[in-house]
């Protein structure tokens, strides 16, 4: 059985979403014929190009008066319509899409996950799950791995999605939507977790670094928002069921699934021989799983940072993180096609992943482009100048501790439109708001947590967001014409609510003095 009897199939309607009689029903209508008749995203990079060397231009040699905290020089816009800028863009084009961070990560999950599906090790654990979790708890527990999978960085969404989609399209729901409530915690929830994670590390020691230009002795350490970030969790999985379940879940009900069969999971019973595989493969993962915390735990491991750190962005364990990850899905794939009989050669295995890979055509045409764009605009300063005019703007307003801390999180949600690596925002931002924040009596990383909270929504509602095309991917795998516009207004109202009870959140800690984190304080001194 294919498709699930609730499920709309190809031949309906042209897809159309339901219309709402509602008023918030009418403008995610709107944002979602707005979005689809936006030109394609690749076009939508061409144009950003376009802008970003045309502004770069126009702006080349004017003194904008502002000093990069990353250099500690007069932040200048460097002209990338020049004929050595154009050469150099071109002679490095190759190596800016094949070095493009998102580029490498995608290609080399989908191998694992290509390999998990022509098994059938996906389809075996996705029926069993079904078998064991009630169906109306199907959205808050992907909700809830999707959280916990941030522990993964970026590599969770090659891995998560897929799964996301799998899960509600075998348990007879549309496949949209469990790709909506796994991108929208992945993407636009980056705060909230259970468990620490190597962003928290990175954006600590920029932290220390912005604080220690007021105090050389202060410390930070990833843990210092641990409070608040468990507080975001637990909030959000309930709040993100609800605008699933009763808001986004009506708007996909008529939407036709009609894409390759052959790329959609089955929902059979469980045979013998696929339990057999289960187990095998969950033999072999315990053993490299095992094999490979035994290798990590030591103290001079290799696998440990030079400061014995396993998490820390230079540990090798971390930056390895990627290929490891394809190991842990490879080797039980394997084995488990090997026991269950699904995949007995080498010939197979390779299909397996030759099969998923094609399915990325698409990503790889627009990844390029992104490429293009995300190169051009880091080295014309444009987005450093945003970002550091925006700080000194905030700075210059001299508002209450309250006013201030939301003032941070509007600014790092609107940058987050130009700048969407956390990372590379923060490294920008630190050295200006922390020592600025601190010199009206509110600690590092309280600014840090409202950093946190601002970076992330805007992930779900820009065009330009890296990881759009591979979301897009993934949605034309079950419905062929689904659009940049219709995934904006499925994941429209998780990113304004999130937005909103983070913030919440946040005032609620501050004025009652809630413990923000471990060794985490709300005032400085």
């Amino acid at each position: 059985m294919r498709l699930a009897p609730s499920l709309p199939k190809a031949g309906n309607a042209r897809g159309a979403v339901i219309v709402r009689p509602t008023l918030a029903g009418r403008w995610l209508d709107g944002v979602e014929r707005l979005g689809n008749r936006c030109p394609d995203p690749i076009l939508l990079f061409l144009i950003a190009l376009a802008v970003t060397w045309l502004m770069s231009s126009l702006l080349d040699g004017v003194d904008l008066g502002l000093i990069d905290p990353r250099t500690g020089h007069q932040l200048q816009i460097a002209n990338q319509l020049t004929l050595r800028a154009m050469a150099t863009f071109l002679a490095g084009m190759t190596l800016t899409y094949v070095t493009f961070p998102p580029l490498g990560m995608v290609l080399i999950m989908v191998l694992g996950v290509g390999l998990a599906e022509r098994s059938g090790l996906l389809a075996a654990v996705l029926r069993g799950g079904l078998a064991i979790a009630p169906r109306h708890l199907l959205t808050p527990l992907v909700v809830l791995v999707a959280i916990l999978s941030h522990v993964l960085s970026d590599s969770a969404l090659v891995v998560v999605l897929p799964l996301g989609a799998a899960l509600f399209y075998v348990a007879g729901r549309h496949p949209l939507l469990g790709i909506v409530a796994t991108f929208a915690p992945l993407s636009g929830l980056m705060f909230a977790n259970v468990l620490t994670q190597s962003l928290d590390a990175i954006l600590a020691g920029f932290t220390e670094g912005g604080a220690r230009l007021i105090d050389p002795g202060y410390s930070a350490t990833p843990m210092n928002n641990y409070w608040l970030m468990l507080a975001t969790a637990v909030t959000t999985v309930p709040a993100t069921w609800w605008i699933v379940d009763r808001v986004i879940a009506p708007r996909v009900a008529t939407i036709a699934v009609d894409g390759d069969p052959d790329l959609m999971p089955t929902a059979p019973p469980i045979t013998v021989a696929e339990r057999r595989g289960l187990w095998a493969a969950a033999v072999v993962a315990f053993v490299v799983a095992g094999g490979l915390a035994a290798a990590a735990w030591p103290a001079p491991s290799p696998l440990r940072a030079a400061d014995g750190s396993l998490t820390g962005a230079n540990s090798p364990l971390m930056r390895g993180l990627t290929p490891l990850l394809l190991l842990l899905t490879a080797a039980p794939a394997l084995v488990d096609g090997r026991v269950a009989g699904t995949m007995r050669t080498h010939r197979e295995a390779i299909e397996g992943m030759t099969a998923t890979m094609s399915s990325m055509s698409y990503y790889l045409v627009m990844v390029f482009f992104a490429a293009l764009f995300t190169k051009a605009f880091a080295d014309s300063n444009l987005g450093a100048a945003i970002a550091v005019k925006g700080a000194d703007v905030l700075r210059s307003l001299g508002l209450p501790g309250a006013v201030t801390l939301m003032g941070v999180i509007l600014l790092t949600f609107t940058l987050d439109v130009i700048v969407p690596s956390a990372s590379a925002k923060w490294a920008m931002l630190a050295p200006i708001l922390v020592p600025m924040l601190m010199g009206v009596g509110l600690s590092p990383h309280l600014t840090q947590a409202a950093f946190r909270i601002g970076d992330g929504p805007m992930n779900l509602m820009s065009p330009l967001f890296p990881y759009f095309p591979l979301v897009l991917a993934f949605c034309r795998r079950y419905v062929k014409a689904c659009g940049l516009g219709t995934i904006m207004a499925l994941v429209l109202p998780l990113g304004v609510m999130y937005l909103a009870l983070q913030t919440v959140l946040l005032l609620v800690w501050f004025t009652f003095g809630l413990p923000l984190g471990v060794g985490a304080g709300y005032s400085y001194p």
